[in-house]
């Protein structure tokens, strides 16, 4: 969520920068500097009569002690007054802070200045390229056809227990994946993250915190009679374990990582794009989560796309990185680098991990300060960034890494599978 302070001081230069992301602040931009003056009116009209009321109530203390009890009485009847404006100004006061809010958590971030200009995913600028691409054989499968084949994966049966996007996971498939999560973890506690077992289900308040909410309402799962939702990334519940602290500078950075499932509706999603485990439902992934003094957190984001690189790196899979224009920029985003694994089988590439710096746009939101040297408060940075999500990951595991015998396991994961092959 932007500060109204730095709206009010950046209108201009905020307004140019939210045109990347296709967004006109114009209009709601003059709503809340607007609501704004009026709240901060209202406020200096609550101060003044408070300051008043207190006056008068240490005049008529006084008046009684002195046996003039009328004229402390026609004082009580000012300070009733007095709080009956009060309560007036309170209510205003009250409600032009709930607007206020409601119109802050519609403007999106405002996106770094390295980011380009686009409407879509066409207009994302690849930065980077890396890896061979395997020649197949010539009955090279796509992963769904292979996970029927080896038996590994049973998308029918996840339908049947569940529903489409919910698939089953089996014998060396359900290995695995296991081996995925496990190496993932390994390595982002080689590189310094603490490991959290979280809630895979949140409350509202942590949902608004990191911008689920209200943005992406209806692509979460919501309980209705418990009013909790869940989680679509670990990223939720991780940040959400420091909302409201103040933190000392000599805490920071705080590196978190941890495993969980995740839940999207992916509403609207159908055709052969999202087959297998292109789109799912219920997918698992390992998360990174990152919480630094604001001048530090473009180096940690570096750092962060560094860390995935040295892992899709170690997998030997082909991949590319994206820096992703304004009109795909999420929406609590200041800049992100997406990471995509080319599928051979399928002749495309497939997003596996998304690395962001939000800045103090859902610090904001969570409340999260830190107290710097000279003990001033400030709102911290955050950052995330999925290290990985599974599906795409085993999905150009399968067909990158399959031979007309079967399929081979990347040296690194040998380890945690205790098998090197898949027939």
């Amino acid at each position: 969520m932007l500060e109204v302070k730095k709206i009010i001081e950046n209108k201009e230069n905020y307004i140019e920068a939210l045109k990347k992301r296709n967004f006109d602040a114009v209009e709601i931009f003059n709503q809340i500097i607007s609501i704004d003056e009026k709240r901060r009116a209202t406020q200096s009209k609550l101060d003044e009569i408070l300051a008043q009321s207190n006056q008068l109530s240490k005049e008529i203390g006084q008046l009684f002690k002195s046996g003039k009890t009328s004229e402390a009485n026609e004082l009580k009847t000012k300070t009733a007054n007095l709080k009956s404006d009060a309560k007036t100004l309170n209510e205003e006061m009250t409600q032009a802070q709930e607007d206020l809010q409601n119109l802050l958590y519609e403007v999106p971030n405002i996106p770094h200045p390295s980011v380009p200009a686009g409407k879509s995913d066409e207009d994302n600028e690849e930065i980077k390229r890396a890896g061979q691409i395997p020649e197949l054989h010539s009955e090279a499968l796509p992963h769904w056809e292979l996970a029927k084949k080896y038996d590994i994966i049973d998308f029918e049966l996840g339908n049947k227990i569940t529903g489409a996007g919910f698939p089953v996971y089996k014998g060396k498939g359900a290995i695995l994946q296991r081996a995925l999560i496990t190496y993932f973890l390994a390595k982002n506690a080689q590189a310094g993250y603490t490991e959290y077992q979280v809630p895979l289900v949140v409350n509202e308040a942590s949902g608004y915190g990191t911008g689920q909410l209200p943005d992406k309402e209806g692509q979460m799962y919501h309980v209705k009679a418990d009013d909790l939702y869940l989680i679509p990334t670990a990223e939720v519940p991780l940040t959400n374990m420091y909302r409201g602290n103040l933190l000392n500078a000599s805490d920071l950075p705080i590196k978190c990582t941890g495993y969980t499932p995740c839940f999207r509706r992916e509403a609207g999603s159908y055709g052969a794009h999202v087959r297998g485990l292109n789109r799912l439902h219920q997918f698992d992934k390992v998360e990174i989560v990152n919480f630094v003094e604001p001048s530090t957190s473009y180096q940690v984001l570096d750092e962060m796309v560094k860390h995935v690189e040295i892992i899709l790196t170690e997998l030997k899979l082909p991949y590319r990185i994206l820096r992703l224009c304004g009109g795909d920029l999420g929406f609590t985003s200041a800049l992100t680098f997406d990471f995509e694994v080319f599928s051979t089988a399928q002749d495309k590439w497939l997003e596996v991990s998304s690395v962001s710096n939000f800045e103090n746009f859902q610090a904001n939101r969570l409340k999260i300060r830190y107290k710097n040297k000279d003990k001033k408060k400030n709102l911290i940075h955050t950052l995330n960034g999925s290290a990985l999500a599974l599906p795409r990951i085993l999905a150009g595991i399968l067909e990158n890494y399959q031979t007309p015998e079967g399929i081979k396991v990347p040296d690194v994961l040998i380890p945690f599978t205790g098998f090197d092959f898949i027939d």
